[in-house]
């Protein structure tokens, strides 16, 4: 099967497609999720960012960004990655099963003072669903990446951020976009008097 410039072209141009159809609503969302993102950093609290595969990946790329720095020499946000260290993800995932690996976290590390960001592209995965329904019990500020549809996670969030696609890959290029872009607007915001 041969591979033309073709394919290449159609899918940078299916990429770009998705970002460009962002609705007005979508990036109302987008500047929400900024706004109480700095403002849970500002009242002492962490912005905490959990997910499976590509999205794991995601989370911890995010925190880093806010952790470190984006584009502005500041003083480091309160951010993590629930994916970070394979000591709790796999102690958890054998003494409470795979289901749990970010609930038990997310017992131990949130309060009503943070923002859970929860990344799927499908909105349906179990131990996604299962932390959102431990850091609603704990208060915290709730928010999903997600496909289109939302999935599961829809009806279980404060805030969805649903991109404009049904491919996982096109979702994860817009989850990464937007939490640069989310991560830029909360660097300003942050700071703010």
């Amino acid at each position: 099967m041969a591979v033309s410039a073709e394919e290449i072209r159609r899918q940078l141009e299916e990429s770009a497609r998705v970002k460009q159809s962002f609705s007005d609503a979508l990036i109302q969302k987008i500047l929400q999720f900024a706004q109480k993102s700095a403002a849970a950093v500002r009242a002492g609290g962490k912005i905490i960012f959990f997910g499976n595969g590509g999205s794991a990946a995601d989370a911890l790329h995010l925190a880093a960004e806010l952790v470190v720095k984006l584009s502005a020499d500041r003083p480091g946000l309160a951010a993590l990655a629930l994916t970070a260290n394979p000591s709790v993800l796999t102690a958890a995932g054998n003494d409470y099963g795979f289901e749990r690996i970010f609930a038990r976290q997310i017992e131990s590390l949130a309060s009503q003072h943070d923002v859970l960001v929860a990344l799927s592209t499908s909105g349906n995965s179990a131990n996604v669903l299962r932390g959102v329904e431990i850091g609603r019990a704990r208060g915290a500020f709730l928010v999903a990446f997600t496909g289109e549809t939302g999935g599961a996670l829809a009806n279980k969030v404060d805030l969805l951020l649903n991109m404009p696609s049904r491919d996982p890959q096109r979702i994860q290029e817009a989850h990464i976009t937007v939490g640069h872009i989310a991560c830029a607007l909360i660097e300003q915001l942050a700071l703010q008097p």
